[in-house]
């Protein structure tokens, strides 16, 4: 009986278990209670639901599977599932969801189905719970949604415009115009915009139209969330006082939207310490009272986000603390110097007076350049800078730190202009003298200038000009000038004196310049020949010979040598220099400038070289006048006044040019050719001119013998030798026949002319003439005497010429021979030397195409009046 009792005990809770695990397996549990709201705020779909409450007595594992579906829309737009382990108490479940587009904008619906976790089959679907949108209202006008917020940068957003009841949306736009996506039904539209950037606009701006015209428009503000907090430190200036600092960051939101900050202790940030300010540099202070460790923390917070940050330190600062807090003491106050020539010594106070502090100095020089010194610890209040210039003005200022744990330095004093006082002038003037010969002595010029190397350390007051006659060994005399002089002239007899001038100012004066002036003689220096020098595009180039004896080299000149005073200016140079380009900026083009050279040895300068020249010459001023043109039947000659090479001129006269055109052409350059003549030329020129003109002086003394011997009378024919003879005698008078002899004689080339003549014809094989016509018009046809016709082929026609007799020019011809003769004639002239030699002077001018004259010839010939040289002995067309 009792094993019964123990086989039942056992059976029993194996079949209750049995029977649960059978009936979860089978059971379904499907949901009994669904609740659908929304939060417009966040834009999430609030799901509320239950079960029966035997699963939750159960406490079984169950999954759930939630879909989500807009009215306008066939499909789902959402579906998720949720594993979830009921509890006994029997609370509802809660899901949310973020809705990707304003919950107003239309109609959502939720339902929900279950299965147990071990079981393979699920409940039916709960019925749709819808939420209805203000798509199903009967609002009068459209309306976009969401409402106004701040949209954080690189987020997406989509926007939708809700058109009163039966009226349809014409227009949903954005401004400035970004990427966008739209969808669209009659009553309701969707614009998406994504990616959102502050860059294109802090602020979206949102239209919507009806068809009725009716209009609703938003705007969107575009901002980052807040970042850490940079930088963030906490320092104190009196351990009595603590500021924490941090960097400010944009995020472009502004006004209510921009980013607030919170200091408060980090176990109660309820609870803030004090006020932060910022500009661009956030901070804030507080009292730390008997507090000597602080965990403070820095909240940063603004609509789309929040960020902190966190600072330990300990304000007793012991030197084993782990978070010594930082000290950044005050500016020092009260600064104040005292100076000489070359240091200066600043003081200064501060009021930390707990703190070790050490300072530093920044010096600004002159030239702009800072120089940085450090006080030492053991004198923390004052430092003096050494090395400074003389009368020269400094600015200083001081910052100081904390000598322990350092941190930071303070901020700078205020700052502190001061300047040393005055030393002694350093270097020597540079002096120079223009000495102007005079009765009695000489007038001496000093000129002097500081140079870079001189440093005046101070205020120039006066110069002091010093003269001292070497020879007898007299006191020297003191002259003193005030500053604003640079010159002087002194009056010096002709012996040796020495000159030296200083300068003075409130401390001393300065090392002596010294100028030797030698004693007056006769010498040739003055008579030196000027050398021509050149312009250059940086000034005027000048070289001239080295000589070793000197030790330096001076070059003085005007700047403006067509004044008085004339501007005179010097410069030296070194012993090893031979040449350099002088340069000005009184230089002009068309000006001469004159330049001297001295060589200087002990304070003592002689004139080596003459230099003259242009920084860039210029064309004369006029042209030469012509005095004398001379006229020859082949030449011109021109007289003219020589251009006076005076200083005035733009440039060097280095000769002339002469231009010579046909004068059917215009007298101008272009086409013409020219003739140069340069200066050495204008003394031939002038030779040629003087000598002329003694010879014709000398001819019109003894114009008779000359006349005589030149141009003897011309004979009359009636006296001539020639006709001495008897065969030349006609009764009482002498004649010579025309056929005895070829006379000079003038070509007539027109027809008209020819008829008006008779003309003489020769045959070629008989000296008698003939009068004769071919081919219908006269020719006037020239043919020598027999004795010589032979040097010729024979010519089967008779020829007819035309002539003027001329017996008193007839002339023998030069005794030359003629290269364009054929050897037969000159042959037939050595033979017959008695008929060349009184052969007469012509001009052939030949009509017949058989002859041999040229073609040119013969047109030139033609239609006029030739008149043919005495001194030509022309033979068919050839000179003998």
């Amino acid at each position: 009986m009792m094993n019964q009792f123990m086989i039942l005990a056992v059976l029993l809770p194996l079949r209750t278990c049995y029977t649960t695990y059978s009936q979860q397996e089978s059971d379904v549990f499907p949901v009994t209670y669904l609740n659908v709201s929304k939060d417009l705020d966040l834009q999430q779909l609030l799901v509320e639901w239950d079960v029966v409450k035997s699963a939750h007595d159960a406490e079984l594992a169950m999954s759930f599977e939630i879909q989500v579906r807009r009215t306008d829309e066939a499909t789902t737009v959402w579906t998720e599932f949720q594993n979830v382990t009921l509890e006994k108490l029997g609370k509802p479940l809660h899901w949310t969801w973020d809705s990707d587009i304003p919950l107003e904008c239309m109609s959502h619906a939720v339902r929900i189905r279950s299965k147990a976790k071990t079981s393979k089959i699920w409940s039916q679907w709960s019925l749709w719970e819808t939420l209805p949108g203000l798509d199903t209202s009967n609002r009068s006008g459209p309306q976009i949604f969401p409402k106004e917020k701040i949209l954080a940068e690189g987020s997406d957003i989509t926007l939708c415009c809700i058109g009163g009841k039966g009226q349809t949306i014409k227009e949903f736009s954005v401004f400035p115009t970004v990427d966008v996506f739209k969808h669209t039904n009659n009553q309701v539209r969707l614009l998406t915009v994504e990616n959102l950037s502050h860059d294109k606009g802090s602020n979206i701006h949102v239209y919507c139209y009806d068809e009725d015209k009716r209009s609703h428009e938003a705007a969107f503000f575009v901002g980052k969330p807040p970042d850490t907090p940079k930088d963030f430190s906490c320092q104190t200036q009196d351990m009595k006082r603590v500021t924490c600092s941090w960097r400010d960051q944009e995020t472009y939101l502004y006004g209510k939207n921009s980013p607030q900050y919170t200091l408060s202790k980090t176990s109660s940030q309820k609870t803030a310490l004090c006020k932060a300010s910022c500009s661009k540099q956030c901070s804030c202070s507080w009292n730390i009272g008997q507090q000597w460790i602080w965990n403070v923390t820095v909240t940063v917070e603004n609509p789309l986000g929040k960020k902190t940050a966190t600072d330990v330190f300990d304000v007793n600062h012991r030197p084993n603390s782990d978070f010594p807090l930082a000290v950044y003491p005050t500016a020092p106050f009260q600064v104040w110097e005292d100076c000489t020539d070359t240091e200066m010594t600043l003081h200064w106070n501060y009021e930390n007076n707990e703190i070790e502090l050490f300072c530093q100095t920044e010096v600004l020089q002159p030239d702009g350049k800072v120089e940085l010194h450090n006080s030492s610890i053991t004198d923390p209040r004052r430092i003096t800078v050494r090395g400074l210039r003389p009368h020269t003005e400094y600015t200083a200022r001081v910052r100081c730190g904390a000598a322990n744990h350092f941190w930071r330095w303070s901020e700078w004093s205020q700052p502190l202009t001061t300047r040393t006082k005055e030393g002694t002038p350093s270097g020597k003037l540079d002096i120079w003298r223009e000495i102007t010969p005079v009765r009695g002595g000489r007038n001496v010029t000093l000129f002097w200038k500081q140079t870079p190397s001189f440093q005046a350390n101070g205020k120039i007051i006066s110069y002091e000009v010093t003269l001292k006659k070497i020879e007898d060994g007299s006191q020297p005399e003191s002259i003193s000038f005030s500053s604003v002089y640079n010159s002087t002239r002194i009056f010096i007899d002709n012996h040796s004196h020495r000159i030296s001038i200083v300068a003075k100012n409130n401390a001393n004066f300065s090392l002596p310049s010294v100028l030797i002036i030698s004693r007056a003689t006769d010498n040739s220096t003055e008579e030196l020949k000027e050398g021509q020098v050149n312009g250059t595009d940086d000034g005027i180039f000048i070289s001239w010979e080295p000589r070793s004896i000197y030790d330096s080299y001076i070059i003085d000149w005007c700047n403006f040598p067509r004044l008085q005073p004339c501007d005179l200016q010097w410069k030296r140079f070194g012993p090893n220099v031979s040449s350099a380009v002088i340069s000005s900026a009184a230089f002009v083009p068309g000006v001469r400038y004159k330049f001297r050279i001295y060589g200087s040895v002990a304070s003592r300068a002689s004139l080596l070289e003459k230099k003259i020249g242009y920084l860039r010459e210029l064309p004369p001023f006029h042209d030469p006048i012509v005095r004398k043109v001379d006229l020859t039947y082949n030449s011109v000659t021109l007289s003219w006044d020589s251009y006076l090479a005076n200083e005035s001129e733009p440039g060097f006269v280095r000769g002339y040019h002469v231009y010579v055109s046909p004068i059917q052409g215009n007298c101008n350059l272009k086409g013409s050719k020219k003739y140069i003549l340069s200066a050495n030329m204008l003394y031939f020129v002038l030779l040629l001119v003087i000598v002329p003109t003694l010879v014709a002086a000398i001819c019109h003394w003894k114009m008779k013998w000359v006349k005589e011997c030149c141009c003897p009378a011309i004979p009359s024919p009636n006296k001539s030798k020639v006709l001495s003879f008897k065969e030349f005698k006609i009764d009482s008078e002498k004649v010579l026949k025309i056929n005895d002899c070829l006379p000079d004689m003038l070509a007539m080339d027109s027809n008209d002319e020819a008829h008006k003549l008779h003309p003489v014809t020769w045959s070629p094989l008989s000296s008698t003439p003939t009068e004769d016509k071919i081919d219908g018009h006269n020719s006037s046809w020239i043919y020598p005497s027999e004795n010589v016709a032979r040097d010729f082929p024979p010519t089967p026609k008779p020829q007819t010429h035309t002539c003027f007799e001329n017996f008193a020019y007839s002339s023998p011809p030069e005794a030359e021979s003629d290269p364009y003769q054929i050897p037969e004639t000159l042959e037939a002239g050595k033979t017959n030397q008695a008929v060349v030699l009184y052969q007469p002077q012509c001009y052939i001018d030949i009509f017949h195409e058989d002859t041999a004259s040229t073609t040119t010839e013969t047109g030139e010939r033609k239609n006029s009046l030739k008149y043919i040289s005495q001194t030509d002995t022309c033979w068919l067309g050839g000179k003998l």
